[in-house]
């Protein structure tokens, strides 16, 4: 029997995205396409395949079965194909989809543009958020391209590369009543702190720190991203414990002073993740190596405290 080999994409596109509409998105086609598509499919595979339901498109038994198989087959076509590929990046015009925590997108992504812009004109960014859930993603089906931040306990399908390492330092007003250039135990735990709530795991690594330090911090406000908190604590005697990275920014606001923790918080990792079909491809092997090159340029930058 002949396979339409064109068909395989069209099926991981429904078995991901469980919608007739977003896998004809995904894949640049229209509607009517891509149901002719998966009519093909049902004839070709010998089942239905997918079944309408009220929360989407729900796969059969048989394609449950046929999914791994089918992923495996498309990932060593592109492992061959795509790494006989040139990519040349200053001609190249291609969009890249990124999920990065919201650490990474304040404190590393504006560089990442920066060479982009300088290099390679032509290649576009989405980001998209990095959850708690690496699903939730995308990168797990292949959909985005890499997640940058904690990735904990990854799926045998996906690369994970360490990019550095960041520690901790805390922010309060630059005229505060009580702090001056350095901050006691006993000053930290008397204050009150704004606390950084992201929907990855960066919270969680500072939780620990304070837990293993045996550090108590009293939280009057909680909030969802780094950009919310300079103006919280310019008009506040409230305190907040943030990576170097983000201090290096907020130091340049003149309301604002970085003084080191009391005592000694550690380090968190940031790391970038991708799926394995991606292992070859030469954009993605460029656009990772960039990545890894603007991360080891900022984490060896003079900071604002020691």
């Amino acid at each position: 029997m002949r396979y339409d080999l064109n068909l395989l994409p069209t099926f991981l596109a429904l078995m991901e995205e469980r919608s007739v509409t977003r896998a004809a998105e995904r894949l640049g086609i229209t509607q009517p396409a891509l149901s002719n598509a998966l009519a093909r499919l049902r004839t070709m595979m010998r089942d239905p395949l997918f079944i309408r339901e009220r929360y989407g498109m729900q796969p059969t038994q048989k394609a449950q079965e046929l999914a791994p198989a089918i992923a495996a087959a498309l990932a060593a076509l592109d492992d061959v194909i795509l790494g006989q590929q040139d990519f040349d990046p200053a001609q190249a015009e291609r969009l890249f989809t990124i999920a990065p925590n919201s650490f990474v997108e304040f404190a590393l992504m504006p560089a990442v543009v920066a060479r982009l812009g300088r290099e390679a004109p032509g290649i576009r960014l989405r980001l998209t958020p990095f959850g708690s859930d690496l699903a939730e993603t995308g990168v797990i089906s292949g959909s985005t391209a890499l997640v940058l931040g904690r990735v904990a306990d990854p799926p045998d399908n996906l690369v994970v590369q360490h990019l550095m390492d960041d520690g901790l330092a805390c922010v309060v007003r630059a005229d505060h009543p009580q702090i001056g250039d350095s901050m006691s135990r006993d000053q930290y735990e008397r204050l009150k702190h704004v606390n950084m709530l992201p929907p990855g795991r960066l919270r969680v690594g500072l939780f620990q720190a304070l837990e293993r330090q045996a550090l108590r911090r009293e939280v009057a406000v909680s909030v969802t991203h780094f950009l919310a908190i300079p103006e919280l604590i310019a008009v506040t005697d409230y305190c907040t414990t943030l990576p170097h990275l983000i201090c290096r920014h907020l130091a340049r606001d003149p309301r604002l002073k970085i003084v080191p923790s009391p005592v000694d918080l550690g380090r968190f990792p940031v790391e970038m993740a991708w799926h394995v079909r991606y292992r070859h491809d030469p954009a993605h092997r460029w656009l990772r190596s960039l990545i890894g090159e603007v991360a080891r340029t900022v984490s060896v930058e003079p900071g604002p405290v020691g």
